[in-house]
């Protein structure tokens, strides 16, 4: 309540003489959270980013460089670095995943991949952080520590642990084999927006200059909406065609691409089981665990289809059996 009275009163002194509503708009998965600020002749969102706990500037920085490639973000109306607050403009409450039960699929979806190629074609090395094997393996230890260990319960053997290191070397390898580009990070369903203009691109603070595939795997392995196999792959070609045509370095077989994507679907949802359980019992949001089976069914689906990556598939069998005995349903 003390922040949001002393946001008020930021906006206060913004425009004085106007009065201003301000009510939740979202929350996500850090310590931000935004506002709705209405004033009787527009919209506006406040992100109050404590900085205790987060730093705005990455945002900024990655704003500025979407904004120049000529996609939809948000744009800054007034900033408070010291304090943790930003003023943006308003792109509306309506994510593709809402959108997505009265608007057509391909309405969406065929934009959303003209946006990423533009992103990526304004990729330029040493800008944003690198997204190297030291985060990508960070990323996957998510998922012993969290996952197995904390959530399901069990305590790997030794021999276990050294196949589960076989296996993410082996997806590193393809991981860190992949051209690189600027990458959002987190490009689905719940961060983009269907407007007048789509889409609508939010939450992109974390980008990092990485592998080409890896928005595709966010965006078309959502956690949380789920196309059939001929969608995606629909889709999946249309990208590689319009990424082929704008000059991006993907690969000149379509099959090699496809791996690619694969296997960097596999990197994320390793990691992302491992963010949701903690998440749950770490910071006591539960709102993901009806997520976890989809994300486990992409990881099973990429491990059956490739022999290298059968010693995870074991350790999934093994552990989705412990939860039917301990009674986890998600």
């Amino acid at each position: 309540m003390e922040r949001k009275n002393a946001i008020q009163g930021w906006l206060a002194g913004l425009f004085p003489g106007q009065e201003s509503k301000l009510s939740p708009a979202s929350a996500d998965a850090s310590f931000r959270r935004y506002f709705r600020a209405e004033f009787p002749d527009r919209s506006l969102v406040v992100m109050d980013a404590p900085p205790s706990h987060e730093d705005v500037r990455p945002w900024l920085q990655v704003q500025k460089l979407f904004a120049a490639a000529g996609v939809h973000v948000p744009e800054v109306v007034a900033e408070n670095l010291e304090q943790g607050y930003l003023l943006l403009s308003d792109l509306g409450s309506t994510t593709y995943l809402s959108a997505l039960a009265d608007t057509p699929a391909d309405t969406l979806y065929r934009p959303a991949l003209d946006a990423l190629v533009a992103i990526q074609s304004a990729s330029r090395a040493g800008v944003l952080p690198e997204y190297d094997r030291a985060l990508l393996k960070r990323e996957l230890d998510l998922f012993p520590d969290w996952y197995i260990a904390r959530h399901i319960g069990i305590t790997l053997s030794d021999a276990e642990k050294s196949q589960l290191d076989t296996v993410f070397e082996r997806i590193l390898a393809v991981n860190l084999a992949e051209p690189k580009v600027f990458v959002h990070r987190d490009y689905h369903s719940r961060n983009l927006m269907a407007g007048e203009r789509n889409p609508g691109i939010i939450d992109f603070q974390d980008a990092v200059y990485g592998p080409i595939s890896y928005d595709l795997a966010s965006l078309l392995k959502d956690a949380y909406v789920e196309w059939n196999e001929e969608q995606a792959l629909d889709w999946l070609i249309r990208y590689w065609e319009k990424a082929r045509k704008a000059g991006l370095p993907v690969r000149a077989d379509f099959a090699e691409f496809h791996r690619d994507y694969e296997y960097m679907g596999a990197q994320r949802h390793i990691k992302v089981l491992g963010i949701f359980a903690r998440l749950f019992h770490r910071d006591g949001k539960d709102g993901y665990l009806k997520d976890m089976p989809l994300v486990a069914k992409y990881l099973r689906a990429t491990c059956e289809r490739y022999g290298e990556l059968k010693p995870l598939l074991r350790l999934l069998d093994k552990l989705e059996n412990r939860q039917a005995q301990v009674g986890y349903t998600f």
